[in-house]
């Protein structure tokens, strides 16, 4: 039987377990898998009937682990496209990795705010990590931000590129409707063809006799 061990902070236990159990419950419930928490050791024991299973739910795992709540974490069971993604700020010197938080941040939250609604990726900025829920190009476009925020970029040139990255994103949006329709259109017209096609043929039919 697949199984998988995670280790999340001590803190974050009782998040995982919720109240009288309530979010260990529900992920058990909507999976069929087994989580055994060591709510001591902060380790986490995911064991499922199948190998997908496992990786979804230690997605759920991490993601509560570092630092989003069951709410947004248990979007990665509902949806199949949604992805988990790490940025690791462990390489930095305590001073830096207090500054850069604060970048990502903003005041009173203000750039982790604007990047979550830019993107439409959510964003947990926990420990000496950065993480991320969301569509592959929701999470693609907030790294690149969050990157460009710990490389020094300015602010203002972080928010002008993910205003642009949002209206390419709207863009290519609306050309996947524009063609989505184009093909139900012709399947209408070839119906209507043929419809037209079988009016005639008995049409003739009846002249020739």
């Amino acid at each position: 039987m697949p199984t998988q061990h995670l280790k999340i902070p001590l803190e974050r236990v009782g998040v995982l377990i919720g109240r009288e159990g309530s979010v260990k419950s529900y992920i058990e419930s909507k999976t069929s898998c087994r989580i055994h928490v060591n709510s001591d050791e902060g380790e986490v024991f995911v064991e499922c009937d199948d190998a997908l299973s496992v990786f979804r739910v230690a997605e759920v795992v991490k993601a509560i682990g570092r630092g989003f709540s069951p709410e947004k974490a248990l979007k990665l069971l509902d949806d199949d496209e949604l992805i988990f993604d790490i940025i690791s700020l462990s390489n930095l010197s305590e001073r830096a990795l207090k500054r850069i938080k604060g970048r990502i941040i903003g005041k009173n939250g203000k750039t982790r705010r604007l990047i979550e609604e830019l993107t439409g990726a959510y964003v947990s900025v926990y420990g000496k990590t950065v993480s991320l829920i969301g569509y592959i190009n929701q999470v693609r476009i907030a790294r690149e931000a969050i990157e460009m925020l710990i490389n020094g970029v300015q602010h203002g040139t972080v928010y002008s590129f993910m205003e642009r990255k949002r209206k390419e994103m709207e863009w290519e949006a609306l050309q996947g409707i524009i063609i989505e329709r184009g093909g139900e259109n012709a399947e209408e017209e070839r119906g209507v063809k043929t419809e037209a096609d079988e009016t005639e043929e008995k049409n003739t039919e009846e002249k020739q006799r």
